[in-house]
């Protein structure tokens, strides 16, 4: 996993940029493995942990209506958080995690259900996976999915 964190963290220096987290799903794995990285804090901003539904409204500003109409595991809630985050701690890119590690489904989502939004310059967008494996796995192959998400991200045309 730090392989990537370290490829993004090179392509956000070579940009002058700088990343925000929002893990509802993982935790805080995505911070953890972003700043395992020595030299992190020149393009990390930091993160926040939502866990709460309600907590992904007041902290990261996700709508109220986002909630009512399609839940705290979405792409449109992945992708609000993504920009709240970005807004609120005041980076270049916002990537936000949701979705069910198990070991249960919940409110109708599998197990293995994640959403990763992901804001940055020229826009927001978010993408949906079906990861396999144990509650440990899932958070793991969130994170690595998530961070290969960004990367490409980075390298899309500005």
């Amino acid at each position: 996993m730090t392989d990537w964190a370290a490829a993004v963290l090179a392509q956000l220096q070579a940009r002058q940029e700088t990343v925000a987290t929002a893990e509802s799903l993982s935790g805080g794995l995505l911070g953890a493995t972003i700043t395992a990285v020595s030299g992190a804090s020149q393009n990390y901003r930091g993160g926040v942990i939502p866990y709460a539904t309600e907590l992904k409204a007041t902290l990261l500003g996700v709508l109220d209506t986002t909630l009512a109409q399609v839940g705290p595991v979405a792409a449109r809630t992945a992708a609000e958080m993504a920009t709240g985050v970005r807004e609120r701690l005041g980076a270049d890119w916002g990537i936000a995690l949701t979705g069910v590690a198990g070991p249960e489904s919940q409110d109708g989502h599998p197990v293995g259900q994640v959403f990763v939004g992901i804001s940055g310059p020229n826009g927001t967008t978010a993408l949906e996976l079906q990861l396999d494996g144990d509650r440990s796995t899932v958070r793991r192959r969130c994170v690595e999915e998530a961070l290969a998400a960004l990367s490409a991200a980075l390298d899309a045309p500005q």
